[in-house]
């Protein structure tokens, strides 16, 4: 078990006065089985309204508006989780059942692809290689491994809107573009997969009370009789150093902020997650 304190900071500054500006933080992890959240905040200066609730993909969101003029905005969100490791998944349908007509009703959403997810065909016959002679289980951990040792990890080369295909024809990217191209692989095969953004604690090592960069991370979840997580990027199980903020069919669900505003049109934006280990 783990318990971490999460701070994450995004600092907006602008070249002229914003007149207004209309946004939405996802910034708040979700208290889950193997997840709680024993204290949390979000503040946000300036502001002149801000509202909680959650969206359709069940995530924490905070809508917040700025209408006085600002050259600046500080978004911070301070929290304190407890992490357990998860247990290896206890279910394992047979492929009949995964495709059959209840799960695929059922699930239809996690099915389908998007610009971000949709996949060219060789990765769709990689995927049919991983998963071959394979139960459900075993296939979606091949399909991802598979996936992901064609990648290299390099930051900078893509954004988190690079469609699946791009990243996959550069065969590079960051957590963003393989959790994307995990997602297509495993749902051409027939695996109902989402998408999950979160915090990662880089060290699984780390001291206690030792305050370190931490990650704004990105990874998969797959059902095969029930969710279980896999971090394609780094091959591991999700485990206690994975902080889950939100889900959804892609990161076009669940980015951590999103807005718009009146003003001009240049603007720096500086985040930074620290994240430290409690006893």
């Amino acid at each position: 078990m783990s318990r971490l304190r999460i701070v994450h900071t995004s600092a907006f500054r602008y070249a002229e006065p914003v007149q207004a500006s209309y946004n939405e933080a996802r910034v708040t992890p979700l208290s889950q089985p193997g997840q709680s959240v024993l204290a949390t905040r979000v503040d946000v200066q300036p502001q002149t309204w801000s509202h909680d609730y959650r969206d359709y993909w069940g995530t924490h969101v905070t809508a917040f508006e700025v209408l006085a003029p600002h050259r600046s905005l500080l978004l911070t969100a301070e929290h304190v989780v407890e992490v357990v490791d998860r247990s290896a998944p206890s279910a394992d349908v047979g492929w009949d059942l995964l495709r059959g007509a209840e799960v695929r009703d059922r699930l239809a959403e996690f099915l389908a692809d998007e610009a971000t997810t949709t996949v060219p065909e060789d990765v769709v016959a990689l995927a049919r290689a991983a998963a071959d002679g394979r139960s459900p289980a075993a296939a979606a951990e091949a399909v991802c491994r598979a996936v992901r040792a064609e990648l290299e990890y390099i930051p900078g080369v893509t954004t988190v809107h690079t469609p699946a295909a791009e990243a996959w024809v550069a065969r590079t990217g960051v957590c963003q573009d393989m959790a994307h191209l995990a997602l297509g692989a495993l749902r051409s095969v027939g695996i109902p997969a989402r998408y999950v953004s979160g915090y990662l604690h880089p060290d699984a090592g780390g001291e206690v009370g030792r305050t370190v960069s931490g990650e704004s991370h990105a990874w998969v979840e797959w059902w095969t009789g029930e969710w279980y997580g896999f971090d394609p990027t780094n091959r591991v199980a999700a485990g206690d150093r994975h902080v889950v903020l939100g889900r959804g069919r892609s990161y076009d669900d669940v980015p951590p902020l999103r807005g718009i505003y009146a003003g001009p049109q240049t603007e720096d934006l500086v985040v930074e997650v620290r994240i430290t280990r409690e006893a």
